[in-house]
């Protein structure tokens, strides 16, 4: 590189610290770093929950030994009747006292908020997918130069896919936060949160109906 072209570098840099170019007018836009969310699309995702907080619930010290009541909604959905029954199962199995009436009883009570985005930004795919498909494609043409038959390339290809798709899903434009909280005299003894992803023809099994704006168990657009 000649003297000249060295000169101009060194005077952008040095015009570049003159002008302070690491400002902005604004926040720029950054990211989180990768985490991890599950995605809820079956009775046994919610019997999983309900298994953790009865776990949780039991292991809380203020709860020890104190009878529970599992409330009911007044406007019951699929998912509030399975998840009160599960709940109330895993209670019992792991040793709580659960009581079929209020009277004298912590109350153990769940909410659910449905979330709706319109307009997610881009979201990477999973951790090795862009490399697990380079991988496939090249593994793929192996056949068309060492084998005699072309459909035997599917075969490599169909493996992959075999290995990495059970661990791929989307994100979605729906979420959920389960609330799960024990109260007594009327102050709360627990408290657990859990986010999980949706697929958008199940929001009604949690209370967001797609027709006339109605809720089974309250709910919030908000974040």
């Amino acid at each position: 590189m000649s003297f000249r072209t060295w000169g101009v570098v060194l005077s952008a840099v040095l015009l570049g610290g003159c002008f302070e170019v690491n400002t902005s007018q604004a926040p720029i836009a950054t990211t989180y770093p990768i985490s991890e969310q599950h995605r809820m699309q079956a009775a046994h995702h919610w019997d999983v929950l309900a298994q953790h907080e009865a776990r949780e619930i039991i292991a809380k010290r203020d709860l020890w030994g104190k009878p529970l009541y599992v409330e009911k909604h007044d406007q019951e959905t699929p998912f509030s009747r399975g998840f009160r029954s599960l709940l109330t199962s895993a209670l019992v199995e792991q040793g709580a006292i659960v009581r079929t009436q209020p009277d004298g009883s912590a109350h153990v009570s769940f909410d659910v908020q449905v979330i709706s985005y319109d307009d997610r930004g881009f979201i990477r795919p999973p951790q090795g997918a862009l490399t697990a498909l380079a991988a496939g494609i090249a593994v793929a043409t192996i056949p068309f130069n060492h084998w005699t038959e072309p459909a035997l390339s599917l075969i490599p290809a169909a493996a992959l896919a075999d290995t990495f798709s059970g661990s791929w899903t989307t994100t979605g434009q729906q979420e959920i936060i389960i609330t799960t909280q024990v109260s007594q005299y009327d102050t709360l003894r627990y408290s657990s949160s859990n986010m999980y992803y949706i697929n958008a023809g199940d929001s009604e099994h949690y209370g967001a109906s797609q027709t006339d704006g109605h809720t089974g168990l309250p709910l919030s657009s908000d974040w």
